[in-house]
């Protein structure tokens, strides 16, 4: 595995592959920062149950802590580990994971709540990307937050984001992301779907589901 330093930094830069995927999950569980390729965007990341690393990446992005972290996971099973999923949430979860959908649910986890500093909800997603997924598999879930300063555009080319963002400890190669833009996030209330932001997913399509 070829690892290249990052010139203004201590980052690795390394490839999607067996080797780097391995490289940055044990820096993960060490409480370091990942950014990687998602789906939709190139992300940041880190461990969610540690609040050092979630502190960091709010400092990383200049983002207000009022605004809490949308949450990466492997799987539904997973998810379903973390909050509850009444029947319209796992009609919606079925259609549309893995894929660029974030669903708000009722939080179940309270180590998470600690560590993100929430109250009673959580935004969780499963994309489909395989780069993504396997470094999930290794960690379980990810904080997944657009990898830009908050307010700036966001990621679809590495260098781009290589250039423009700093004081993570690994980046992940997965080349130039193809795609519609942002997850769709929604919530579900009284049964009812609503939009919170529509991104690569129209209300439509959801509604639909």
């Amino acid at each position: 595995m070829v690892i290249k330093q990052k010139k203004e930094g201590k980052a690795l830069k390394v490839d999607c592959n067996k080797e780097g995927i391995e490289k940055a999950s044990q820096i993960v569980e060490n409480g370091g920062i990942v950014v990687f390729p998602t789906d939709t965007v190139y992300g940041i990341g880190c461990n969610p149950y540690n609040k050092k690393s979630v502190e960091k990446i709010y400092e990383i992005k200049s983002r207000d802590v009022a605004k809490s972290f949308p949450v990466l996971v492997y799987s539904k099973e997973i998810a379903s580990q973390i909050a509850h999923f009444d029947k319209v949430a796992e009609k919606i979860a079925k259609k549309f994971w893995p894929g660029p959908l974030t669903i708000i649910l009722k939080l179940t986890d309270n180590k998470l709540k600690e560590s993100l500093n929430l109250k009673d909800k959580i935004a969780l997603r499963v994309p489909n990307h395989n780069c993504t997924l396997q470094l999930l598999k290794r960690c379980n879930c990810l904080i997944g937050t657009s990898a830009n300063v908050s307010g700036q555009s966001s990621f679809f080319d590495p260098q781009e984001c290589i250039k423009n963002v700093e004081n993570y400890d690994i980046f992940v190669d997965g080349g130039t992301i193809t795609s519609k833009g942002e997850s769709t996030i929604i919530e579900i209330e009284n049964d009812e779907i609503k939009v919170i932001r529509e991104g690569s997913l129209s209300k439509e399509e959801i509604l639909d589901a």
